[in-house]
């Protein structure tokens, strides 16, 4: 990448782009903000707060005496997010917005508005994360003058950009990140790459963003506000009632609205039941949620899932996979969930086989499978199928013991 001048900052009017922000104009970048709208709160009651999120930004743009632009994606993030989502549940999936947000949203639309509308070398986003690019002083303002060759290079070869942990590991989102495009990846800078969230907080205290630190940080999905998950995916997907089944002796327990309102390892609400019961599968050919008497059953335990193809944040499999079919690395599906030492398999489509060094509770297939090595992101993949549960496998054993025993109880004693 040549000498960068223009930066395109993603500001969401919280602290972490304002500071981005403040921080590119002091490295002496010529900075832009823009606001994207990703959810159309007029459809609902009180959703997103995009309004007032918009005025933050805007007010962080003008004591910074940057450009500001706000963005409609609104239409693009109901077709290629939300439509997605409403999809996976119906499959019985429990989907990822966030990732599926920056992939296709920030790390797409967003990206290509900011070099090709406006015009400018690179995007920054407030993600503590950090790229190898970093590391080797590409975006430092220094004006190297190319070499002078009237065409490029055809055979020239390009080191891809890695994606790294950030330095505040607690607030790491490189979980958030692991589906975006290497092209993308390549002209995005990541400020608060080497800072932690209590640093940041202390800048923006400084240069007197208080509208912005006083907010409370956003958890959740924002479109679902303060509503119950159940009552909000029922606006959009139509009751299928079932029933929740004990997976101990296969006993109709209740009544549920659609197993897409549950998700593995959460607690079941069963009326008339006084000791909790919790999900451990579903079976949408039935209707059926299968549910468990403990939070640790053991039906909620796995050791092996498969992915979708998989997506290589390098574009290209690690070379030790590509030449082995396997590796070992670590393992997340949840953000900030400890890592878990396993082994990948790679597969002719791509895919891959992940077996974990111990079973994880309730791996849900929809969410992603993001892997790591060291402190790099390799990347992730949907899960799609679940290996045997603890459960399954005990049954497996005490059938096979009661079948070797009946053998041995039946083979006669041979005669004296």
């Amino acid at each position: 990448m040549g000498f960068i001048r223009h930066v395109v900052c993603a500001m969401s009017g919280g602290v972490d782009s304002s500071v981005t922000a403040l921080l590119l104009k002091r490295r002496g970048y010529n900075v832009t903000g823009v606001f994207m709208k990703n959810w159309d709160s007029l459809d609902e009651k009180g959703v997103c707060t995009s309004e007032r999120d918009c005025e933050d930004a805007y007010r962080v743009c003008q004591s910074l005496n940057i450009p500001f632009h706000q963005v409609s994606y609104v239409k693009e993030y109901w077709h290629e997010v939300f439509s997605n989502l409403l999809k996976e549940y119906e499959k019985g999936r429990t989907p990822n917005p966030d990732i599926l947000c920056n992939k296709h949203i920030k790390f797409n639309h967003f990206y290509q508005y900011a070099i090709n509308t406006l015009g400018a070398d690179a995007i920054a986003t407030g993600h503590y994360a950090r790229t190898s690019q970093e590391d080797e002083d590409v975006f430092q303002q220094k004006n190297i003058a190319p070499p002078v060759t009237l065409f490029r290079n055809r055979f020239e070869i390009r080191n891809p950009v890695r994606l790294y942990k950030g330095a505040d590991l607690f607030k790491d989102q490189t979980f958030f990140l692991s589906q975006i495009s290497q092209d993308a990846l390549r002209r995005t800078m990541f400020p608060l790459a080497g800072l932690t969230k209590d640093f940041v907080k202390k800048i923006a205290a400084e240069a007197g963003f208080e509208h912005v630190l006083m907010k409370k940080e956003s958890m959740g999905i924002c479109f679902i506000g303060e509503r119950k998950f159940e009552d909000f995916i029922l606006e959009y997907l139509e009751p299928k009632p079932g029933n929740f089944v004990s997976i101990e002796d296969g006993k109709i327990m209740g009544k549920h609205k659609g197993w897409f309102t549950l998700t593995l390892g959460q607690r079941a609400r069963i009326g008339g039941q006084r000791d909790p019961w919790f999900v451990v599968d579903k079976d949408v050919t039935t209707g059926d949620v299968l549910v468990g008497p403990t939070t640790n059953h053991p039906a909620l335990f796995r050791d092996t899932l498969q992915t979708d193809r998989f997506h290589w944040i390098t574009v290209d499999p690690p070379p030790e996979l590509a030449k082995t079919q396997m590796m070992e690395c670590h393992f997340r599906f949840i953000h900030q969930m400890p890592l878990t030492p396993c082994t990948v398999t790679l597969n002719m489509d791509g895919s891959v086989w992940i077996t974990l060094s111990q079973p994880l509770r309730a791996l849900t297939p929809g969410q992603f499978a993001v892997l790591y090595k060291g402190d790099e992101c390799l990347g992730s993949g949907k899960i799609l199928r679940l290996g045997p549960s603890e459960h399954t496998l005990q049954q497996g054993r005490e059938r096979m013991m009661a079948a070797a025993l009946d053998k041995e109880q039946r083979t006669p004693e041979p005669a004296s």
